[in-house]
């Protein structure tokens, strides 16, 4: 009877520990969402040039890997908000770029739409059914290196005079759905109590939604002609 009794208790230990990283999880990412939205009007209003996205993209792998070696100590969650700053503030090039052009607002409330519903659509889903989709890891980590060894190639066939066009729309595409497995993924693994850590889920996930914000903008842009 005691051991029964032992087993109940530690189960709802863990089911409490569960609710409390999803809680925490979604709360840290909606308040670095904001702040990185912050950040990125900052960045429109001050123009810089499209290298600046190139260089946040760099320094925030290193805060990555920062963030990761001090996931459990006070300062990750500074570094957390440094790095969706950092984040936020690369991705006002890209918003102006978009923004310039002759249906640049439609093109940027429909990619940021389309961002929003695939993220809250897939979250509700694996929150609600709590289907476990760990068994997409290999899948996952298969599809970015292979998308890694394909940006390469968008940086060197130009070189050689290759047109990669056609190349760039597929490679969003890919990104797209690769985001929305992550998506899945992460999600899955915090319900699941497998990530136990509110800082690295909540970075997981702001990655998924940042990289298909981009990309979105990619696609819905050429499929409106601009």
């Amino acid at each position: 009877m005691d051991n029964v009794r032992t087993v109940d208790s530690r189960s709802t230990q863990a089911v409490l520990e569960t609710n409390k990283v999803i809680r925490n999880t979604y709360m840290l990412l909606a308040m670095t969402l904001v702040f990185s939205a912050a950040t990125a009007g900052v960045s429109m209003a001050i123009n810089p040039p499209f290298m600046v996205y190139l260089g946040s993209v760099l320094l925030g792998f290193v805060l990555l890997f920062v963030i990761n070696r001090k996931q459990n100590s006070a300062a990750a969650l500074p570094l957390t908000f440094a790095f969706t700053g950092l984040m936020g503030f690369g991705l006002g090039p890209i918003l102006n770029h978009y923004l310039a052009l002759p249906n640049g607002g439609e093109i940027v409330m429909t990619a940021m739409g389309m961002t929003a519903i695939t993220f809250l659509g897939l979250s509700a889903y694996v929150l609600s059914s709590r289907k476990d989709f760990s068994f997409m890891g290999g899948f996952l980590a298969a599809g970015s290196i292979v998308l890694l060894v394909a940006m390469l190639a968008l940086f060197v066939l130009p070189l050689f005079g290759v047109d990669i066009s056609g190349l760039q729309l597929a490679f969003s595409a890919a990104v797209v759905l690769l985001m929305s497995g992550f998506i899945l993924y992460d999600t899955s693994n915090i319900v699941n109590g497998r990530y136990t850590n509110y800082v690295m889920a909540t970075v997981g996930l702001y990655l998924s939604i940042y990289n298909l914000l981009v990309h979105l903008l990619s696609l819905v842009g050429a499929f409106s002609d601009d």
